[in-house]
């Protein structure tokens, strides 16, 4: 089976990937950043056991190579060693591809990974992507020294001649990586060399301004009549890419036709409407007895893998708990999308236009 590159960056658009050379900051800026953010880590490197043992020799016979020591391992060719490595990171990049459009479907995954400039370009765009590289001269012994990779310094440091193992391992490294600085540092893509000089704190700032994980604060915030914030929101509206309910939405906001306990929500970051939701008596159907309906979700592309869609849904639902409500409804054509927030199929409506919809609940305990 083989997936278009559009198909791969769609499914992938919460992954941001932290890649680039051994000891180019790769692990501790993606768990810097994960702690600081209260995001997911995802390090190839810790899953490749459980990836090989889904493999096959016949189809991933890198992946299962077998050496009986660290004399075997270091003992081949410089050729042979850059080869498989190259030859394991492209055989677990599939693994790699179906467990991150699984894990980050509504959540952002940072993915601590091995990719080369033209791979990068198949799976993702400029701005989900951060390169760390480091000068691949001579990096066994720092790769050694750090406390993570204390299992790799005991395996080469068991090989009959220690110092031959390091220099097999150094050589290997900076042929496999002096061409891919090179086209990192050639390419549109960011990228951060680590020096002497580079500080971690320095370094995940850098990463956080270019994924815009430095965004401010969101907050979801109840619209009143003829207040700033639905002046904002009738902005936002006026302005979102969402056509069908645009002329719909506008007329609600300009008129307020909601009565008793019909509101809007605005999700609100840095002063500014970057989403919404309502909650109303009806919606776009003939069913009266049926309500409230949770309806109108919608964030900016910008804000979106952030989790906000599901702030703005959990609010209008513990607004509708606080009402005395049992049970809110959303009307979608998708699958697999509100069951995340708790909801659960019921049948199929029609609407005021003719077109069939999926009806969902959710019981609010």
């Amino acid at each position: 089976m083989f997936l278009q590159d559009n198909v791969l960056k769609e499914y992938l658009k919460n992954v941001y990937f932290i890649t680039g050379t051994p000891c180019g900051g790769k692990t501790t800026v993606s768990r810097a950043l994960a702690k600081q953010y209260g995001l997911m880590v995802y390090d190839i490197d810790e899953v490749f056991d459980r990836h090989r043992d889904h493999s096959v020799p016949a189809l991933q016979p890198n992946m299962n190579r077998q050496f009986a020591d660290a004399d075997a391992f270091f003992g081949r060719s410089v050729e042979e060693y850059q080869q498989w490595l190259e030859g394991n990171t492209r055989e677990q990049l599939d693994f790699v591809l179906l467990d991150l459009i699984r894990l980050s479907q509504d959540r952002i995954v940072l993915c601590d990974c091995h990719l080369t400039v033209e791979e990068a370009e198949k799976l993702t765009d400029p701005s989900r992507i951060l390169f760390l590289i480091k000068d691949p001269s001579n990096i066994v012994e720092d790769y050694c020294n750090r406390p993570d990779h204390q299992g790799f310094s005991r395996f080469i440091h068991s090989a009959a001649d220690v110092a031959k193992a390091k220099a097999t391992c150094n050589e290997t490294l900076k042929r496999l990586n002096e061409g891919r600085i090179a086209a990192v540092k050639a390419s549109e893509y960011r990228w951060i060399e680590r020096t002497a000089d580079s500080t971690v704190e320095d370094t995940v700032a850098a990463a956080a301004r270019h994924f815009g994980l430095d965004k401010p604060a969101i907050t979801i915030e109840k619209v009143e009549k003829d207040t700033p914030l639905a002046a904002a929101l009738t902005d936002f509206v006026a302005n979102f890419s969402w056509e069908e309910v645009k002329e719909h939405t506008l007329q609600s906001l300009r008129e307020w036709p909601f009565t008793d306990w019909e509101t809007m929500f605005a999700a609100v970051a840095d002063g500014k409407v970057i989403g919404m939701v309502s909650l109303f008596k009806t919606d776009y159907y003939p069913l009266p007895e049926i309500f409230p309906w949770v309806s109108s979700l919608f964030v900016t592309e910008e804000w979106r893998g952030r989790r906000i869609s599901q702030m703005l849904v959990d609010h209008a639902n513990g607004y509708a708990k606080s009402l005395g409500f049992q049970r809110t409804y959303i009307p979608s054509e998708h699958v697999g999308l509100y069951e995340k927030y708790g909801y659960r199929y019921i049948k199929d409506i029609v609407n005021y236009g003719g077109d069939t919809d999926r009806l969902y609940v959710k019981e609010l305990k």
